[in-house]
């Protein structure tokens, strides 16, 4: 079929012409931001969940909804920095977010005072002004110059907070893969977050990460877990996943037969991004409508390849052999969560010896850990990808051990 007409979009964060299976996420946000523009407090969300699963893309319809209530929205894809290059990250956002509530001409003191507090959050890191260029103010002294950084911001966000409560309007910060902050940083939001709440001011948060963000967030601060709401999303419902294949394909004149939404659901396991591969593939090679069950077939070679080169081998070619070695022992003993000393089971080693190992490959973002004891891969089917990169038992420190099946 025409591939100008073709309806997916299996792009990093790229939103779905058809989203499914998120009512209740988008639902939530749509009670946070009510809830605070009437002066009363709510559970802010991090949404969590596997890569592929549409996090980015729940961030995307929540900046959508709250532009459209007037919020001013504050974007930050997180990365690995310290805490001098998270400050003006945030604090370039932030002075931006300033700007939109009002323009300059028309400030009033609080807005100039948020404005000094915004300079003095960023004066360590920038002490020639270039990230506050045009703020026009003086450091306020006494407020974000404590060199403690959780201090620093929850001095930001309140002068915001009380700009914005002036205007009657909200902030929201949406910060995309939670997980890469350090613990202070995490820590520092938090504290800020949670000072929103108490003093009732219309700024909030809400993130997006790997299935650890959980307990990383109850480790940084205890009280975590009543700031926020952490719901999971995964692979969708056989019906919701055959919405997301079939609608982008209704809406250009074209049909899936049943057991071609079965075999492709079968092939994804529902996962939202590579239903959007595959639906991607099989448009290039059937001829026409109604797809069937062998245009699906067809399709997975180019599937498979596509998925290997860019969405599992982007993250297996950042890893050591020694760490490739332990993705594979992980692989051959199947897709659910493994036991440490299991993993060290199949390579012949010790799970002590092995500790620094796995705790690499959780740092990189490629395992996380859902009990203690076990990992888990943060990539769906990531276990099949190794299976087929490394397809015998012949990596260095590896012994031959038959793969469970788990079910699957």
């Amino acid at each position: 079929m025409d591939a100008l007409t073709n309806p997916y979009t299996p792009n990093a964060g790229a939103e779905p012409q058809a989203i499914v299976g998120r009512d209740d996420q988008l639902a939530s946000f749509d009670l946070l931001l009510a809830r605070i523009e009437r002066g009363r407090t709510e559970q802010s969300m991090i949404i969590t969940g596997l890569r592929g699963v549409g996090k980015t893309v729940l961030l995307g319809q929540f900046r959508t909804k709250a532009l459209a209530k007037d919020w001013v929205v504050v974007e930050l894809e997180v990365s690995k920095n310290d805490d001098n290059n998270f400050r003006r990250d945030i604090g370039s956002k932030l002075r931006t977010a300033l700007f939109e509530l009002s323009p300059k001409a028309k400030w009033t003191d609080r807005f100039k005072h948020a404005a000094g507090v915004l300079r003095s959050f960023n004066v360590s890191v920038d002490p020639g002004g270039t990230w506050t260029a045009g703020l026009g103010v003086e450091a306020a002294a006494g407020f974000a110059d404590h060199s403690d950084l959780a201090m620093d911001l929850t001095d930001v966000l309140i002068a915001i907070g009380e700009a914005a409560q002036e205007r009657a309007r909200g902030v929201v910060l949406l910060l995309d893969e939670v997980q890469f902050l350090s613990k202070a940083q995490l820590e520092a939001v938090i504290q800020a977050l949670h000072k929103m709440v108490q003093r009732k001011l219309p700024v909030t948060m809400v993130g997006a990460g790997l299935p650890q963000i959980a307990e990383l967030a109850g480790d940084a601060k205890s009280y975590a877990e009543r700031l926020f709401k952490f719901p999971a999303i995964g692979n969708l419902s056989p019906t919701d996943a055959r919405a997301a294949l079939s609608t982008p394909a209704l809406e250009e004149g074209v049909e899936f037969m049943p057991d071609a939404i079965k075999m492709a659901i079968d092939v994804t396991e529902g996962y939202p991004y590579f239903l959007q591969e595959l639906g991607y593939a099989v448009w290039t090679v059937a001829a026409n409508s109604p797809i069937r069950a062998e245009d699906i077939a067809e399709a997975i070679p180019g599937y498979e390849s596509k998925l290997d080169e860019s969405f599992f081998r982007v993250r297996f070619d950042r890893a050591t052999e020694l760490q490739r070695a332990y993705l594979r022992a992980m692989a051959a003993l199947g897709s659910a969560p493994q036991k440490a000393s299991d993993v060290a089971d199949v390579m012949g080693r010790t799970s002590q010896n092995l500790g620094p190992t796995r705790a690499e490959l959780i740092n990189m973002g490629l395992l996380y850990t859902p009990e203690h004891g076990y990992a888990a891969f943060t990539v769906p089917q990531f276990d099949k990808f190794v299976l087929r990169a490394i397809p015998a038992l012949n990596v260095p420190g590896l012994k031959s051990r038959p793969r469970k099946n788990n079910g699957n």
